[in-house]
């Protein structure tokens, strides 16, 4: 590689860090607080009015359902409690139809709203992962025609469409700034970016560290992962210094967003989250890690972190999940994310009590400085930040 190629390798995720510092977007519109994955695949839950009393006690203010069970929006009806709802991978076909995109909004938001707070509809979940090319192909007609159904019904201010996306759409994830999207993803990502730009709604992403320890637990530092103080790494492009690796996923995938020209599009983490029982092969999946990453997780969020490209702007999370599921397929692992067995116990003491014992200190803590104090601090100090890093690049 010549010095103009190395120069331009080392340029090209510094020029993305001037883009995505300097963007205006509105992040902070969907609001700033910790929201719990609410799963029902399971025959041993208790009744959604008992969860409901769970997450009230817990002083969590968001929630996402894998449907639109009409039980758990009858009983969340005026509770305050945020909530999203999903349309299922099989029904994405069928929302490329106009009139049936009304139809399930009017049936399924509509007759519930505003009493239930809803306020998200994901369409679908990791539809990147399948290898049904039409299913891709219909994501974004659908949403389409689901957003035209709320504009027509006058909901589009209060409720936004996205997806939750796999991590693993990514091509590339280390280092952050180096983070890009599959090339065969690309064309439809790109309509889909394009889509959250114009209705400015977030990007969600699935992202589980506990994977990447799990596949590779002798070159992945476990303290990097369950958030625990470590020496972290240093992206070698932007010198943003990363000590754990979900601020780094989230990242990753901020950059890769940029390269397709939609850089100030916000990400917030649909999914995360710590098995606390796995298979023999499932490493890392015990009690321990999982208190811990849980735990970790819940204390960032309360001190309103960013990740290091977006320090300012608190990373918005959904923990997955409320219970464990007793008839989820697959490893022990996916029967085992819950914070909370299905007789309301704790699956391991987590220290939720304390948490959120107080005002100022709880699962739903919002930021007390106005957005207007965050920006203007923030692009001043990105602005000095972008200009160092373009002097050492050009020193280099």
């Amino acid at each position: 590689m010549d010095s103009s190629s190395r120069l331009w390798t080392r340029m090209v995720p510094i020029f993305l860090v001037y883009i995505l510092f300097s963007s205006e977007f509105g992040f902070l519109q969907f609001g700033t607080s910790l929201g719990i994955n609410y799963g029902q695949v399971a025959n041993n839950l208790p009744t959604p009015t008992q969860a409901l009393s769970l997450l009230t006690s817990l002083k969590v203010t968001k929630t996402r359902i894998y449907d639109t069970n009409p039980q758990v929006l009858t009983a969340f009806a005026n509770s305050g409690i945020e909530i999203t709802v999903t349309v299922p991978n099989d029904q994405i076909a069928l929302m490329t139809n106009p009139s049936q995109a009304l139809q399930w909004i009017s049936t399924n938001v509509k007759t519930y709203f505003p009493a239930t707070r809803i306020t998200g509809i994901t369409v679908g979940n990791e539809i990147d992962t399948t290898e049904d090319e039409t299913l891709k192909e219909n994501l974004v007609p659908a949403m389409a025609s689901m957003h035209a159904a709320l504009v027509q019904l006058g909901l589009d201010s209060y409720i936004y469409i996205s997806t939750a996306t796999s991590l693993g759409a990514l091509e590339t994830s280390f280092p952050p700034s180096m983070g890009s999207f599959k090339p065969e993803l690309v064309p439809q990502m790109s309509q889909y970016l394009n889509f959250l730009a114009q209705t400015k709604a977030p990007f969600w992403i699935n992202a589980y560290p506990y994977f990447a320890y799990k596949d590779d637990p002798t070159r992945v530092e476990l303290n990097y992962v369950l958030l625990n103080p470590n020496n972290g790494m240093v992206d070698p492009y932007t010198h943003l210094h990363y000590d754990n690796m979900l601020y780094a996923q989230v990242d990753a995938v901020i950059f890769a967003m940029a390269r397709l020209g939609y850089g100030g599009i916000p990400v917030h983490v649909s999914e995360t989250g710590w098995p606390s029982k796995g298979d023999t092969n499932e490493i890392g999946a015990t009690i321990d890690n999982a208190r811990v990453y849980n735990r970790n997780l819940l204390v960032r969020q309360l001190r309103s972190e960013g990740t290091p490209l977006r320090p300012n702007l608190k990373l918005e999370v959904y923990l997955f999940a409320l219970f464990n599921e007793d008839l989820k397929p697959g490893p022990t692992s996916e029967r085992n994310y819950g914070l909370f067995r299905p007789d309301g116990t704790m699956a391991y003491n987590l220290g939720l009590t304390s948490l959120s014992s107080t005002s100022t200190a709880s699962i739903s803590l919002t930021s007390s400085a106005s957005s207007e104090t965050k920006m203007g601090f923030g692009s001043l100090r990105n602005l000095i930040l972008v200009c160092a890093l373009i002097f050492h690049a050009l020193r280099r």
